[in-house]
C-alpha cells in the first residue's frame, strides 16, 4: 500500500501514471501523444473544480466559445456593398454532411428581409383552373415531406477560371451548404390549382426588395421541387427565406427563390434578368449557353487545405473532403497526394442521399514530404469530375459559373497549404 494506493482504492492520477508507464505512449509515433509529464491530463483541472452553467443560462444553444473561429466570412472587396452580396460557409471546420443552421452560406441581392409570417401569402396564378392564396397556416396543413440536399451557388470556385486566386477553400469552394428540408411538395400545390394543358413553365418570384424570378420548366417543379419552411428540424433562418424557400435539388442555388410569394404557371420561359444577362455561361465565341441548370459532379478536400495546415508534423494523417453530383449520388471519389500521378480509391462515410453532400477520407502516414493534394468525384451516372485543363478547353476562361474542375492543393514541408494549379 503507498500514498497513491490505499488498500481497495486507486486514484485517477496512480492510473493514469502506471498506464503510461505499462505502455499507453506506444501510439506516440504514429500520432497520438504520450502523457508522461503531460499536466493537462495529469492534473485536475479548473472546470472538474466547479460548477458549470446550470440548465437555464441559454435559452438557445450556443456552440463553444472556444469555437469562435468556425463562422461564415465575406471577401470584402468582391462586391460593392453587403446588401447585393455573398459570404461562405466554413467547410475546412466542419465534418460529416449536414451544414450548422448558423453556418449556411448567404447570397443576397437586397439583403434578407425581414417578413411577418402571420402576414406572408402564397399565390399561384397563371395557367391553372384555380388562382390560390395560401397562408402560412394553410402551408402547414398539407402534407409534407423531408429531404437533404445540397445548395450550391453556380458562382461557387467562380474566381478561380483564370487561375488561383483565393487562398482559402471555404472562399474556392464555401458557398455550399446542406440540410434536411421539410416542405410541401410543389406537385401538391399545383394539383390544388390545377394545372392548364397549355401549362409548360412556372415562375417563382420572391417577395424582397430585389423581387427575384427563376423560371423552371414544369417537368423538374413537378419531379421533386418543395416548398420548405423548416431546415435541419428548425423554422428557415432570416437570411435563408423565411418564413418560406423553394428548393430546387441539384439545381443552381439562384434559381431555389427565398421569401417565395408567388407561383406563376405559363406555357414558355420568362427570360428574366436573372436568366439572360446573368447566370448564363460565356463561351469562348462570344455566345452564352443558357439554361444550364444542373450542378455538375464535384469534390474538393477540406483538410489539409489553406485554412487547415498540418501543425502535427509527419506521421498518422487524415484527409478528408466533400464530394456532391446536381445527378445523383457520389459512390466513388479519387484522391492523389502526387499531382495525378497515382489516385487511390478515398473511404466514403456517413449516408448517400440523392442530390446531397457526401463526405470522404483518405487515411495515410505523411512522410513529411511536399505533396499534391486533389480529389476526383464519380457520380453515379458515370460522369468523371474533370480537369480544370479539360473544363477550360470546352468552355474558355469567360465564364462565371459551373466550375466544377478538379482542385489542387501544394502541402510544403512546413505543413502549409497553398492554392496551385498543375501545369
Amino acid at each position: 500500500m503507498t500514498k497513491d494506493h490505499p488498500a481497495g482504492k486507486t486514484t485517477r492520477r496512480a492510473f493514469m501514471r502506471g498506464a503510461v508507464a505499462g505502455g499507453v505512449g506506444t501510439l506516440a509515433a504514429g500520432g497520438a501523444a504520450n502523457a508522461a509529464g503531460d499536466g493537462a491530463i495529469l492534473e485536475v483541472q479548473p472546470w472538474a473544480r466547479e460548477l458549470g452553467a446550470g440548465v437555464d443560462a441559454s435559452g438557445y444553444g450556443m456552440p463553444s466559445p472556444h469555437e469562435a473561429g468556425v463562422h461564415r466570412t465575406p471577401v470584402d472587396w468582391l462586391t460593392a456593398d453587403p446588401f447585393a452580396s455573398i459570404n461562405f460557409t466554413p467547410i475546412h471546420k466542419l465534418d460529416g454532411i449536414i451544414t450548422p443552421n448558423g453556418v449556411c452560406f448567404e447570397r443576397h441581392h437586397s439583403g434578407a428581409a425581414q417578413i411577418d409570417p402571420a402576414a406572408h401569402r402564397l399565390m399561384i396564378n397563371g395557367l391553372v383552373e384555380r388562382e390560390l392564396v395560401f397562408t402560412m397556416d394553410d402551408l402547414q396543413r398539407l402534407p409534407r415531406e423531408n429531404h437533404v440536399y445540397f445548395l450550391e451557388c453556380t458562382a461557387n470556385s467562380g474566381m478561380e477560371w483564370r487561375g488561383p486566386q483565393l487562398n482559402g477553400v471555404q472562399f474556392t469552394h464555401g458557398m455550399i451548404h446542406n440540410v434536411m428540408y421539410t416542405g410541401v411538395p410543389l406537385r401538391v400545390l399545383l394539383a390544388e390549382a390545377g394545372v392548364k394543358p397549355s401549362g409548360k413553365w412556372v415562375l417563382f418570384e420572391g417577395a424582397d426588395a430585389a423581387g427575384l424570378t427563376r423560371s423552371v420548366p414544369m417537368e423538374k417543379v413537378m419531379d421533386d421541387c418543395l416548398v420548405a419552411f423548416a431546415m435541419n428540424g428548425e423554422a428557415l433562418r432570416v437570411e435563408q427565406g423565411y418564413p418560406l424557400r423553394l428548393v430546387i435539388p441539384g439545381w443552381e442555388g439562384n434559381m431555389w427563390i427565398k421569401w417565395l410569394r408567388r407561383i406563376e404557371v405559363g406555357d414558355a420561359p420568362w427570360h428574366a434578368k436573372e436568366e439572360t444577362s446573368k447566370y448564363t455561361d460565356l463561351m469562348p465565341d462570344g455566345r452564352a449557353r443558357r439554361f444550364t441548370w444542373v450542378m455538375d459532379a464535384k469534390s474538393v478536400i477540406t483538410s489539409p487545405s489553406p485554412q487547415m495546415p498540418i501543425r502535427h508534423g509527419k506521421g498518422r494523417m487524415m484527409l478528408t473532403g466533400l464530394a456532391w453530383s446536381g445527378r445523383g449520388t457520389i459512390p466513388r471519389v479519387d484522391v492523389t497526394l502526387d499531382g495525378g500521378k497515382n489516385w487511390h480509391m478515398a473511404r466514403m462515410d456517413g449516408p448517400s442521399l440523392d442530390k446531397s453532400l457526401h463526405r470522404f477520407y483518405y487515411d495515410f502516414n505523411w512522410d513529411g514530404g511536399e505533396m499534391l493534394l486533389q480529389s476526383r468525384a464519380h457520380d453515379n451516372t458515370g460522369y468523371v469530375q474533370p480537369t480544370k485543363a479539360a473544363l477550360r478547353a470546352l468552355r474558355g476562361v469567360n465564364s462565371t459559373y459551373h466550375n466544377n474542375g478538379i482542385q489542387t492543393w501544394h502541402v510544403g514541408r512546413d505543413g502549409e497549404v497553398e492554392n496551385v494549379e498543375i501545369s
